[in-house]
């Protein structure tokens, strides 16, 4: 079997989404290689500043000959405004192309969007780590797609250090205090630095509704754009069904 390569542009201060794609997806046929893009705080000028450097980072991956690429940042694509993943998608892999090993991209933002229109989950709660003003840009920028956040709730944290360092462990409890009246789903983490792997699936459980995180999202498009169709174990709602081949 052909090992994949597996690309990811992170923040220079994530330390999660090098440990929960590796752990959903496995290495036993994958490697998994990051490029880093300077990132302290969680405001819009440093995030701006960090979409800056994606050309760099998609060129040092392709340099590696990585089968895809996920921009594993969501709150910094949604900063950009409306549309934002798709002319980054297009961009950087443009950069992959000029250097002579084109490839995929994903972006985290865009995997979230796609994965719950995909999921027919057009009603849905937030948890999101962000200071109120971000998380409201997350929300503006799904409703731009047709997604209704019904409650969401943030941590005020602008650390991205800090967010890294959340527990898990107290997202059930965030999750149950969520107005939950009529929505189709849950996103437990809109963000991929905060952790939540190892609390989807009791918290999918226990609220009885799909639950989908910014980092299970990007799985899935990451296994949709190398073609892999398999279900995940402990994924959630995003990878509970076979995956899709993303076409294009």
């Amino acid at each position: 079997m052909t090992t994949q390569r597996i690309g990811l542009i992170v923040p220079s201060s994530n330390v999660t989404m090098e440990t929960e794609i590796p752990a959903l997806l496995g290495h036993e046929d994958r490697t998994y290689h990051s490029s880093r893009a300077v990132l302290h705080n969680v405001d819009a000028e440093s995030l701006h500043a960090m979409v800056g450097e994606g050309d760099r980072c998609a060129g040092e991956l392709a340099d590696a000959g990585t089968d895809v690429i996920g921009y594993a940042c969501l709150i910094a694509l949604m900063a950009e405004g409306a549309g934002a993943h798709e002319r980054v998608e297009r961009e950087l892999g443009a950069v992959t192309t000029r250097r002579g090993a084109p490839c995929p991209v994903v972006s985290s933002a865009g995997a979230l969007v796609r994965t719950l229109l995909d999921l027919n989950l057009r009603r849905v709660t937030v948890v999101a780590p962000y200071v109120p003003a971000l998380t409201g840009m997350v929300l503006e920028y799904l409703s731009g797609y047709g997604i209704t956040v019904v409650d969401s709730l943030s941590l005020g944290v602008a650390d991205n250090r800090e967010v890294g360092r959340l527990d898990p462990a107290g997202l059930p409890e965030l999750a149950e205090r969520l107005d939950r009246t009529r929505v189709d789903g849950v996103v437990l983490s809109a963000c991929v630095q905060m952790p939540s792997l190892s609390a989807v699936e009791p918290v999918q459980r226990a609220l009885g509704l799909p639950v989908v995180t910014a980092a299970t999202a990007t799985a899935r498009e990451l296994l949709s754009a190398t073609g892999t169709t398999t279900r995940i174990p402990g994924g959630g709602a995003a990878l509970d069904e076979e995956v899709r081949r993303v076409e294009g």
